[in-house]
């Protein structure tokens, strides 16, 4: 189980990789990741008293119908951990503008304190009948900034990180896509919207071959925009991303050769009408054989 640190400004917890969250790789898949970062943020917010609806709504916000939203997440990897790996996670969150808040992750691998991952994320506040966004108000941020750090604490410190690169408009026609994605049932979170995390696997679902035979993901960014329902139907696209300069963000851990790695743009969109339901950008470093 886990807890708060001393300081009661951070949360950790450890999971071990289980047989079923292992890919072909024979490593945890990126989804699984995502869903352990989901998930030691919901058992922090429980520790510190936030509700158990799976919206991590304070008192005021309840009584104001507010709700949190995903507006961003972008996730490194640097070393996948393998079946059986123990994974410690640390996360913590803060302020990040007048209408949001942010929250970050640190993962270390739990045998040598390795570093082997990095996240943060991006909230936003809505009204939950209107669906419009509105400011954090200062009786809400009395009760949710309490538990946060008192300075800026961030996962990504360096200077033009990716996780601050923005993400363009995509227009033109994809090279690479896979058309009529429908959610399943257990696609649906507890609040009766597609879980966040589904929406990685859709972005992958356009990813060419070739590059999932020899590559692994080493980051994926994404932009929320529009929710997704349980009767929608999604276009996934992904666009060859050229001309672009890759780095390892200034992390402690060596960036493969440039001629290694390739860079996507992504969109995942609603079939028919088309709207955009998010974009992404995605990493991917050759596999050493």
């Amino acid at each position: 189980m886990g807890s708060l640190l001393e300081d009661g400004l951070s949360y950790k917890e450890s999971f071990i990789v289980r047989c079923y969250e292992v890919g072909i790789n024979k490593t945890a898949t990126v989804e699984t990741i995502a869903n352990l970062l989901q998930e030691v943020g919901c058992n922090h917010a429980q520790s510190v008293g936030f509700s158990t609806d799976g919206f991590a709504t304070t008192t005021t916000m309840r009584e104001l119908g507010l709700i949190w939203v995903t507006n961003r997440m972008h996730i490194e990897i640097y070393k996948y951990p393998a079946w059986g790996d123990v994974v410690e996670i640390e996360t913590w969150c803060q302020a990040d503008g007048k209408i949001g808040t942010r929250r970050d992750w640190i993962l270390k691998d739990l045998a040598n304190g390795e570093v082997i991952g990095r996240a943060t994320s991006k909230w936003v506040m809505m009204n939950q009948n209107t669906r419009r966004l509105q400011r954090v108000s200062d009786e809400v941020r009395d009760e949710v900034f309490i538990h946060c750090p008192k300075s800026p604490r961030l996962a990504f410190p360096e200077e033009n990180n990716g996780s601050l690169k923005k993400i363009p408009v995509l227009t033109d026609p994809a090279q690479h896509s896979r058309l009529g994605l429908v959610p399943r049932r257990a696609d649906l979170d507890m609040n009766q919207h597609v879980n966040n995390v589904t929406y990685i696997g859709w972005v992958l679902e356009s990813i060419p071959q070739d590059i999932i035979d020899t590559h692994e993901l080493q980051t994926i960014t994404l932009d929320y925009r529009r929710e997704c329902q349980h009767d929608d139907i999604v276009d996934s696209l992904t666009y060859i991303e050229e001309g672009e300069e890759i780095n390892s963000n200034g992390s402690l851990f060596s960036a493969p050769h440039p001629e290694e790695q390739r860079q996507f743009l992504h969109c995942l969109r609603f079939a028919g009408a088309g709207d955009e339901i998010n974009r992404g950008r995605t990493v991917w470093r050759k596999l050493a054989r």
